[in-house]
């Protein structure tokens, strides 16, 4: 080869080799946006398992919340602390249906006779005012927003997943409660390490909020369950037992919970006559207006407080996504982003005052 030839071959790197920094720089570019567009796939498709897991995540918070609570009267090892409180759980558990098993079972039952009952008086009452559609048209509209409803996780609410479900939350949760430290430590390798410091306090200050909400909503439910079943029962409400015990689960999600509570309070009460049906409502606002003024301002200080339209539209689309277990969860998420984003405020905080 003569050296005019030689000199003519290019000596450059071409476009396609990845010696060339453009081409490297392009290629990252790429596989970021390919990334994000895989991750969001994954999360689409695997939402059913990925809200499994943060519910044990939440079921966890509530066992180490007990265990560290525990540690503060008792001075023996974790492992024997989280054995104590998962023994009151199920004591509790236990106990609360074997004394009161017979009865629930067949207050559940009037319920739902009674219910139905209401409902067919209320809608055949709007139906000769002119205010609602016939049956066939309300069936119609009911069976369309049943369905646009929980789409993503409509399995959750038949019978045998809901119970696989809680079991898998169970198991899940006393896991991660075992040894926390260690699943933390997981996620911190899978951060750079000059991350890792900053990412720690993150995670804490999120641990402890979702604690400090579980605690109050605890208290919360005991309160407004309590108060509910004592004043149903002096009024002479039927099933005040079993509305005592809606009214406590159902305070796990504000808002949206009250509101059903009050409707079978009231439905039920007028089932029985109009003085039950009054003093339901009654028991309605006193129980509401104790618990809205007095028992989550309390908690509010101690706790987590979280505006209530906010956490009201992060229930309205957790619950149009997710279905049941979406709305349950939509708390716990709010709060921890809620920890998330005071965290990093702070952190920027603290570097422009260091500049």
């Amino acid at each position: 080869m003569t050296k005019a030839a030689q000199d003519a071959i290019t000596r450059e790197p071409a476009p396609a080799e990845l010696r060339d920094a453009s081409t490297r720089r392009d290629l990252k570019r790429a596989a970021i946006w390919l990334g994000l567009a895989a991750a969001m796939a994954l999360v689409v498709l695997l939402i059913q398992p990925i809200m499994i897991v943060f519910a044990g995540i939440v079921f966890a918070s509530l066992l180490d919340g007990g265990v560290r609570l525990l540690g503060r009267v008792l001075p023996i090892g974790r492992g024997w602390r989280l054995l104590i409180v998962c023994i009151l759980v199920v004591a509790f558990l236990f106990g609360t249906f074997y004394l009161t098993g017979v009865q629930v079972t067949a207050q559940v039952t009037q319920l739902r006779a009674t219910l139905e009952v209401q409902a067919n008086r209320f809608t055949g009452f709007l139906s000769q005012q002119g205010l609602m559609p016939g049956a066939s048209d309300v069936s119609g509209i009911a069976r369309q927003m049943m369905g646009s409803l929980g789409r993503v996780t409509s399995w959750v609410g038949t019978a045998i997943g809901a119970v696989t479900s809680m079991f898998m939350i169970a198991v899940l949760g006393l896991f991660l409660a075992m040894d926390p430290t260690s699943y933390e430590r997981g996620l911190q390798w899978m951060v750079p390490r000059d991350a890792r410091p900053e990412f720690a306090r993150t995670l804490d200050r999120m641990g402890v909020t979702l604690r400090r909400l579980l605690a109050g909503r605890l208290l919360g439910m005991a309160v407004e369950g309590v108060f509910t079943w004592i004043a149903l029962a002096i009024g002479g409400v039927p099933m005040a037992m079993l509305l005592g015990i809606i009214a406590g689960i159902l305070a796990f999600i504000p808002n949206i919970g009250a509101i059903v509570t009050g409707l079978l309070m009231v439905a039920v009460g007028f089932s029985a006559g109009s003085h039950e049906g009054l003093w339901a409502i009654g028991t309605y606002f006193v129980v509401q207006t104790f618990d809205g003024y007095v028992v989550v301002p309390m908690v509010a200080k101690r706790t987590v407080d979280l505006p209530p339209a906010l956490t009201l539209a992060v229930q309205i689309m957790a619950s149009a996504l997710l279905g049941i277990l979406g709305l349950a969860l939509a708390d716990p998420f709010t709060a921890m982003v809620k920890a998330a984003l005071e965290r990093s405020a702070e952190r920027e905080a603290e570097q422009d005052a260091a500049e």
